[in-house]
């Protein structure tokens, strides 16, 4: 008999930990892999880009919204708003602006680009 219950307990136990912890491994790779755009509203943030991004910057820039997109050796950074278009594109280690948003690339590779945004005005 406590074969039994001892292997029924082991069995419980098991499926009680195992949702808990595949959400806490699903959770730490999801803030991970997903930048905090919102946090770059106002032209300043670090970026760690995995993917190509857009998001809402404030009008103050004269745009109001910031595209990334990266490979390799290069970082395209466009600023659109109503009736204007601004681009710059960065290579490693190099830095720029969009519309008084000033770029600085830190690290690039083929997977990963961090960026550093901050107004210049």
């Amino acid at each position: 008999m406590p074969v039994k219950i001892s292997t029924a307990l082991a069995v419980a136990a098991s499926l009680v930990l195992t949702p808990v912890a595949a959400h806490a491994t699903a959770t730490a790779a999801s803030a991970t892999a997903k930048p905090n755009l919102r946090a770059c509203y106002d032209g300043k943030c670090k970026l760690t880009l995995t993917k190509s991004v857009s998001f809402r910057v404030s009008s103050r820039f004269g745009i109001t919204r910031l595209a990334i997109a990266f490979n390799s050796s290069t970082v395209k950074v466009r600023g659109t708003g109503a009736y204007v278009s601004s681009q710059a594109v960065l290579g490693r280690g190099s830095t720029g602006s969009v519309n008084g948003i000033g770029v600085r690339i830190l690290s690039l590779s083929g997977s990963k680009a961090v960026l550093r945004l901050s107004p210049v005005r």
